[in-house]
């Protein structure tokens, strides 16, 4: 089957995924519930859409075609309070982050779907170590080549986007020491990391027919790479954000992405090239595992400098951007944070060191979905 056309989209709209934990309130351990929340989810109607995900104590939310982070905020905002009250009458919660902290993988079960089940026969013990929560953001792009451009150019922000989201500190119990563990599980699979660096649509169609020639790929979804195209949307497709533990801080997100996707149309900072790769994997170990304390190499001049400094530095280039497409507002509360240095991943931490136990950390972190004080 070849690569399908790349359909027309709206640039610089958005859209954002959020794959999502459900919990029993006993202790606060993952629950197989996706079943009933959808069944109780589909009485309402909303914005977007509610899906299964991998195992069954995930779930999928998704905005339609958005314009601005506001607009975000404002489709997020009743699909998370309907999936509140699905949540309450199940005796379940709701909760971002993008590990459980203490769920054991080998208790969970993969959701009966014909594509989960093929992928976990494929893949066997990984596909339910793949119980892992992440942010997913599309933004309209003009016409497949500017998608191509555009996602090789957004793939130098790519540490910046993992420091900003990072949500998963500890996995099975233990303190990874990681700020995202999360896309540790992501690398184990043989499709992941970065898209090969081509520029046009027509060189992208030759790899893709190559890819399928060798029958190791079947379509796009079997991509599971850090940013990929998504031709059926008009869009790319960021996926190295771990799902954040509020709504308003995936809005900020998928605003800061538009901010940057916007002056890269408006002035063409820079022509991305294999080169720019050379670094890739360093910058988003380092951002991985130290978050706002990682190290930055900067692709195109090889300068080192704190990765905080960089998003600051990024956030004012591309400010008259944001103040354009309304998210002033989004780089103002991301800002705020970058300052001191915070992210969820500290959140996590410092709930966890006031506490002494990984139950109530997660307890709070649902409190903090549903938008109620800590």
């Amino acid at each position: 089957m070849g690569l399908e056309a790349f359909n027309q989209s709206e640039p610089l709209t958005l859209g954002v995924e959020l794959e999502l934990q459900l919990l029993n309130t006993h202790d606060y351990d993952l629950a197989p519930y996706a079943e009933d929340m959808l069944r109780l989810m589909a009485k309402t109607p909303l914005p977007g859409s509610v899906v299964p995900e991998m195992t069954s104590s995930m779930i999928e939310i998704s905005t339609a075609i958005c314009h601005s982070a506001s607009e975000v905020l404002g489709q997020l905002t009743p699909i998370r309070d309907a999936l509140v009250r699905s949540a309450d009458k199940l005796n379940i919660a709701v909760a971002g982050g993008g590990t459980h902290p203490f769920q054991k993988w080998h208790e969970q079960r993969i959701y009966d779907k014909p594509r989960f089940r093929e992928l976990s026969d494929l893949y066997g013990y990984l596909a339910q170590q793949f119980t892992i929560f992440g942010q997913h953001v599309h933004i309209g792009c003009p016409d497949a080549d500017a998608a191509l451009l555009m996602l090789h150019r957004m793939s130098r922000y790519i540490p910046h986007f993992i420091a900003l989201s990072a949500s998963s500190p500890f996995v099975q119990g233990q303190d990874t020491a990681f700020d995202s563990a999360r896309l540790n599980s992501v690398f184990a699979f043989p499709l992941s990391g970065r898209a090969p660096c081509v520029l046009t649509w027509g060189e992208f169609e030759n790899y893709f027919d190559k890819m399928t020639g060798t029958g190791v790929v079947k379509s796009m979804k079997d991509f599971y790479w850090d940013i990929r195209p998504k031709p059926e949307f008009g869009t790319i497709e960021i996926r190295v954000f771990d799902t954040p533990l509020t709504i308003e801080r995936a809005a900020a997100l998928s605003g800061f992405v538009q901010s940057l996707a916007a002056w890269f149309l408006d002035t063409q900072p820079f022509t991305p090239q294999e080169d720019d790769y050379l670094v890739y994997t360093y910058n988003r170990f380092q951002a991985c595992r130290f978050g706002m304390e990682a190290v930055y190499v900067d692709p195109g001049t090889g300068k080192h400098q704190p990765l905080r400094d960089h998003i600051l530095h990024t956030m004012d280039q591309i400010a008259e951007h944001a103040a354009r497409q309304g998210a002033a507002p989004s780089l103002h509360l991301l800002r705020a944070d970058v300052e001191k240095a915070q992210n969820d991943a500290r959140w996590l931490r410092e709930r966890q060191r006031e506490e002494q136990l990984l139950g109530e950390t997660s307890r709070q972190a649902a409190l903090r979905f549903r938008g109620q004080p800590v």
